[in-house]
Protein backbone atom coordinates (compact mmCIF):
# COMPACT_ATOMS: atom_id res chain seq x y z
CA UNK A 1 0.00 0.00 0.00
CA UNK A 2 0.92 3.78 -0.58
CA UNK A 3 2.40 5.71 2.45
CA UNK A 4 0.81 9.01 1.81
CA UNK A 5 3.40 11.87 3.34
CA UNK A 6 1.66 14.45 5.66
CA UNK A 7 3.32 17.03 7.65
CA UNK A 8 2.16 18.51 10.70
CA UNK A 9 3.04 21.37 12.68
CA UNK A 10 1.18 22.33 15.98
CA UNK A 11 0.99 25.45 17.03
CA UNK A 12 -0.63 26.02 20.68
CA UNK A 13 -0.67 24.28 23.68
CA UNK A 14 -1.82 19.93 22.99
CA UNK A 15 -3.95 19.90 25.91
CA UNK A 16 -6.37 22.38 24.40
CA UNK A 17 -9.37 21.68 22.32
CA UNK A 18 -7.74 20.92 18.53
CA UNK A 19 -8.64 22.42 14.98
CA UNK A 20 -6.98 20.94 11.85
CA UNK A 21 -6.41 22.99 8.70
CA UNK A 22 -6.58 21.56 5.74
CA UNK A 23 -5.03 24.22 2.91
CA UNK A 24 -5.42 24.90 -0.72
CA UNK A 25 -3.46 23.59 -3.89
CA UNK A 26 -0.09 25.60 -4.32
CA UNK A 27 -0.28 26.30 -0.16
CA UNK A 28 0.71 24.76 2.77
CA UNK A 29 -0.17 24.13 6.40
CA UNK A 30 1.95 28.22 7.02
CA UNK A 31 -1.23 29.68 5.41
CA UNK A 32 -2.79 29.20 8.05
CA UNK A 33 -0.64 30.41 10.50
CA UNK A 34 -1.97 33.74 11.38
CA UNK A 35 -5.04 32.36 12.35
CA UNK A 36 -3.36 29.72 14.48
CA UNK A 37 -1.58 32.43 16.58
CA UNK A 38 -4.43 34.77 17.14
CA UNK A 39 -6.50 31.32 18.47
CA UNK A 40 -3.12 29.38 20.53
CA UNK A 41 -5.06 30.46 24.01
CA UNK A 42 -8.00 28.62 23.42
CA UNK A 43 -6.96 26.21 20.45
CA UNK A 44 -4.37 23.85 19.34
CA UNK A 45 -4.05 24.18 15.97
CA UNK A 46 -2.63 20.98 13.11
CA UNK A 47 -1.12 22.61 10.32
CA UNK A 48 -0.96 19.76 7.76
CA UNK A 49 1.02 20.17 4.71
CA UNK A 50 -0.75 17.92 2.39
CA UNK A 51 0.69 15.57 -0.07
CA UNK A 52 3.26 17.46 -2.68
CA UNK A 53 3.09 20.82 -0.94
CA UNK A 54 5.43 22.24 1.90
CA UNK A 55 7.58 20.26 3.47
CA UNK A 56 5.52 16.74 2.76
CA UNK A 57 6.56 14.60 -0.34
CA UNK A 58 4.61 12.76 -2.69
CA UNK A 59 5.26 9.20 -4.04
CA UNK A 60 6.09 8.20 -7.74
CA UNK A 61 3.77 5.49 -7.82
CA UNK A 62 0.70 6.66 -6.44
CA UNK A 63 -2.40 4.86 -7.81
CA UNK A 64 -3.86 7.71 -9.36
CA UNK A 65 -7.48 6.33 -8.38
CA UNK A 66 -7.00 5.37 -5.06
CA UNK A 67 -4.76 7.67 -4.08
CA UNK A 68 -7.70 10.76 -2.49
CA UNK A 69 -9.50 8.15 -0.49
CA UNK A 70 -5.93 6.84 0.44
CA UNK A 71 -4.83 10.86 1.57
CA UNK A 72 -8.24 11.09 2.84
CA UNK A 73 -7.82 7.78 5.06
CA UNK A 74 -4.47 8.89 5.88
CA UNK A 75 -5.22 11.70 7.54
CA UNK A 76 -8.33 10.38 9.81
CA UNK A 77 -5.47 7.66 11.23
CA UNK A 78 -3.18 10.70 11.90
CA UNK A 79 -5.74 12.70 13.66
CA UNK A 80 -6.99 8.93 15.55
CA UNK A 81 -3.27 8.48 16.54
CA UNK A 82 -2.86 12.19 18.50
CA UNK A 83 -6.07 11.23 20.52
CA UNK A 84 -7.43 14.56 20.31
CA UNK A 85 -10.65 13.97 20.77
CA UNK A 86 -13.61 15.86 18.62
CA UNK A 87 -11.63 18.31 16.12
CA UNK A 88 -12.48 21.19 14.12
CA UNK A 89 -12.19 20.72 11.25
CA UNK A 90 -11.79 24.16 8.06
CA UNK A 91 -10.41 23.20 5.04
CA UNK A 92 -9.95 25.81 2.08
CA UNK A 93 -10.51 24.56 -1.66
CA UNK A 94 -8.76 21.82 -2.57
CA UNK A 95 -8.40 21.34 1.56
CA UNK A 96 -11.62 21.91 1.60
CA UNK A 97 -12.64 18.38 -0.89
CA UNK A 98 -10.54 16.38 1.05
CA UNK A 99 -12.06 17.87 4.59
CA UNK A 100 -15.36 17.41 3.39
CA UNK A 101 -14.44 13.86 2.26
CA UNK A 102 -12.74 13.22 5.54
CA UNK A 103 -15.71 14.98 8.11
CA UNK A 104 -18.17 13.04 5.77
CA UNK A 105 -16.90 9.43 6.27
CA UNK A 106 -14.73 10.18 9.83
CA UNK A 107 -17.43 12.56 11.62
CA UNK A 108 -16.71 11.16 15.12
CA UNK A 109 -13.11 13.22 14.82
CA UNK A 110 -14.94 16.10 14.58
CA UNK A 111 -17.19 18.09 16.20
CA UNK A 112 -17.59 21.41 13.29
CA UNK A 113 -16.35 21.19 9.67
CA UNK A 114 -15.78 25.23 7.92
CA UNK A 115 -15.66 24.11 4.19
CA UNK A 116 -14.04 27.24 2.53
CA UNK A 117 -14.40 27.93 -1.40
CA UNK A 118 -15.14 24.10 -2.33
CA UNK A 119 -17.23 21.39 -3.33
CA UNK A 120 -17.63 17.46 -3.33
CA UNK A 121 -16.36 16.81 -6.30
CA UNK A 122 -17.86 16.28 -9.76
CA UNK A 123 -20.93 14.24 -10.22
CA UNK A 124 -20.46 12.19 -13.35
CA UNK A 125 -17.72 10.42 -15.15
CA UNK A 126 -17.52 12.11 -18.16
CA UNK A 127 -16.95 15.27 -15.90
CA UNK A 128 -14.64 13.86 -13.89
CA UNK A 129 -12.68 13.01 -17.20
CA UNK A 130 -13.19 16.00 -18.51
CA UNK A 131 -11.57 17.43 -15.44
CA UNK A 132 -8.51 15.23 -15.66
CA UNK A 133 -7.38 15.90 -19.42
CA UNK A 134 -7.81 20.18 -18.24
CA UNK A 135 -5.48 18.94 -14.93
CA UNK A 136 -3.31 17.45 -17.24
CA UNK A 137 -2.87 20.18 -19.37
CA UNK A 138 -2.30 22.65 -16.43
CA UNK A 139 0.16 19.83 -15.12
CA UNK A 140 2.34 20.05 -17.40
CA UNK A 141 2.36 23.71 -17.59
CA UNK A 142 3.91 24.02 -13.80
CA UNK A 143 6.58 21.06 -15.21
CA UNK A 144 7.71 23.09 -18.22
CA UNK A 145 7.66 26.93 -16.52
CA UNK A 146 6.68 27.11 -13.04
CA UNK A 147 7.35 30.95 -12.77
CA UNK A 148 4.67 31.30 -15.81
CA UNK A 149 2.35 29.18 -14.63
CA UNK A 150 1.53 31.28 -11.22
CA UNK A 151 0.85 34.25 -13.45
CA UNK A 152 -1.14 31.85 -15.32
CA UNK A 153 -3.18 30.29 -12.45
CA UNK A 154 -4.20 33.72 -10.98
CA UNK A 155 -5.13 35.56 -14.00
CA UNK A 156 -8.24 33.27 -13.87
CA UNK A 157 -11.52 34.81 -12.52
CA UNK A 158 -12.02 33.61 -9.22
CA UNK A 159 -8.83 35.47 -8.16
CA UNK A 160 -9.40 38.72 -9.65
CA UNK A 161 -10.57 39.93 -5.85
CA UNK A 162 -7.00 38.92 -4.68
CA UNK A 163 -5.04 39.71 -7.61
CA UNK A 164 -6.11 43.52 -6.45
CA UNK A 165 -5.21 43.11 -2.95
CA UNK A 166 -2.58 44.22 -0.65
CA UNK A 167 -1.30 40.74 0.60
CA UNK A 168 -1.05 39.49 -2.96
CA UNK A 169 2.57 39.69 -4.26
CA UNK A 170 3.23 38.19 -0.65
CA UNK A 171 0.97 35.32 -1.26
CA UNK A 172 2.38 35.38 -5.13
CA UNK A 173 6.05 35.13 -3.71
CA UNK A 174 4.82 32.03 -1.09
CA UNK A 175 3.15 30.09 -4.15
CA UNK A 176 6.87 30.43 -6.00
CA UNK A 177 8.51 28.47 -2.98
CA UNK A 178 6.74 25.20 -4.20
CA UNK A 179 8.54 22.47 -6.23
CA UNK A 180 7.06 22.18 -9.37
CA UNK A 181 6.97 18.58 -10.06
CA UNK A 182 5.58 17.85 -6.64
CA UNK A 183 2.65 20.08 -7.26
CA UNK A 184 2.40 18.87 -10.94
CA UNK A 185 2.33 15.50 -9.28
CA UNK A 186 -0.26 16.25 -6.45
CA UNK A 187 -2.33 18.14 -9.00
CA UNK A 188 -2.60 14.79 -11.01
CA UNK A 189 -3.72 12.39 -7.84
CA UNK A 190 -5.44 15.42 -5.78
CA UNK A 191 -7.27 16.96 -8.47
CA UNK A 192 -11.08 17.60 -8.94
CA UNK A 193 -10.97 15.09 -11.45
CA UNK A 194 -9.58 12.37 -9.56
CA UNK A 195 -11.42 12.20 -6.41
CA UNK A 196 -15.16 10.31 -6.08
CA UNK A 197 -18.19 12.11 -5.67
CA UNK A 198 -19.29 12.90 -1.66
CA UNK A 199 -22.61 14.64 -3.02
CA UNK A 200 -24.39 12.09 -2.64
CA UNK A 201 -23.29 11.66 1.17
CA UNK A 202 -24.48 15.13 1.94
CA UNK A 203 -27.82 14.25 2.88
CA UNK A 204 -26.56 11.87 5.65
CA UNK A 205 -24.57 14.28 7.58
CA UNK A 206 -24.88 14.99 11.02
CA UNK A 207 -21.81 17.10 11.70
CA UNK A 208 -22.58 21.18 12.09
CA UNK A 209 -20.99 22.43 9.19
CA UNK A 210 -20.53 25.91 7.75
CA UNK A 211 -20.09 26.55 4.04
CA UNK A 212 -18.01 29.91 3.43
CA UNK A 213 -18.07 31.43 -0.32
CA UNK A 214 -16.78 34.65 -1.32
CA UNK A 215 -20.18 36.61 -2.93
CA UNK A 216 -17.63 37.21 -6.32
CA UNK A 217 -16.77 33.70 -6.79
CA UNK A 218 -20.17 32.29 -8.54
CA UNK A 219 -19.02 29.04 -9.62
CA UNK A 220 -18.62 28.21 -5.43
CA UNK A 221 -21.50 30.27 -4.56
CA UNK A 222 -24.16 28.22 -6.80
CA UNK A 223 -21.99 24.65 -5.14
CA UNK A 224 -22.35 26.46 -1.52
CA UNK A 225 -26.13 27.00 -2.49
CA UNK A 226 -26.26 23.11 -3.29
CA UNK A 227 -24.38 21.80 -0.52
CA UNK A 228 -26.12 23.90 2.23
CA UNK A 229 -30.13 22.90 0.52
CA UNK A 230 -28.57 18.58 0.09
CA UNK A 231 -26.80 19.00 3.97
CA UNK A 232 -28.60 18.82 7.18
CA UNK A 233 -26.90 20.52 9.85
CA UNK A 234 -25.26 23.18 7.58
CA UNK A 235 -25.54 26.95 6.97
CA UNK A 236 -24.16 28.89 3.79
CA UNK A 237 -22.23 32.22 4.54
CA UNK A 238 -21.38 34.60 1.95
CA UNK A 239 -18.16 36.88 1.89
CA UNK A 240 -19.53 40.39 0.21
CA UNK A 241 -17.12 41.37 -1.89
CA UNK A 242 -14.53 38.61 -1.82
CA UNK A 243 -13.41 35.83 -4.36
CA UNK A 244 -12.47 32.46 -4.04
CA UNK A 245 -9.50 33.41 -1.25
CA UNK A 246 -12.14 35.06 1.18
CA UNK A 247 -10.25 34.04 4.45
CA UNK A 248 -6.97 35.52 2.67
CA UNK A 249 -9.07 38.95 1.35
CA UNK A 250 -11.18 39.00 4.79
CA UNK A 251 -8.75 37.18 7.59
CA UNK A 252 -10.64 38.89 10.28
CA UNK A 253 -14.51 38.54 9.07
CA UNK A 254 -13.66 35.04 8.39
CA UNK A 255 -11.73 34.60 12.10
CA UNK A 256 -14.65 35.90 13.28
CA UNK A 257 -17.24 33.68 11.64
CA UNK A 258 -14.92 30.67 12.33
CA UNK A 259 -14.81 32.16 16.09
CA UNK A 260 -18.33 32.19 16.30
CA UNK A 261 -19.45 29.21 14.64
CA UNK A 262 -17.47 27.15 17.18
CA UNK A 263 -18.35 29.01 20.17
CA UNK A 264 -22.41 28.68 18.86
CA UNK A 265 -23.84 25.02 19.04
CA UNK A 266 -25.87 25.52 15.97
CA UNK A 267 -27.63 22.38 15.41
CA UNK A 268 -30.78 23.88 14.14
CA UNK A 269 -30.33 24.10 10.30
CA UNK A 270 -30.53 27.64 8.97
CA UNK A 271 -32.77 28.06 6.49
CA UNK A 272 -31.41 29.50 2.73
CA UNK A 273 -34.12 32.10 3.16
CA UNK A 274 -33.18 33.44 5.92
CA UNK A 275 -29.46 34.21 4.19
Amino acid sequence: MTTIPLHLTTVGDPALPKIVFLHGFLGSGSDWLSFARKLEDRFCSLLVDLPGHGEAGIPADGDSELFFIQTVEALAGKIQRLNAGPCVLVGYSMGGRIGLALALRYPELFSKAIIVSSSPGLQTDEERASRRKSDEGIARKIERNFEGFIGFWYDQPLFSTLKSHSLFREVEAQRKQGTPQNLARALRLLGTGNQPSFWDELPDNRLPMLFCVGEKDAKYVEIGRRMAELCPESRLEYFEGCGHTLHIEEPERFLASVERFIETHAHNRISLDDL
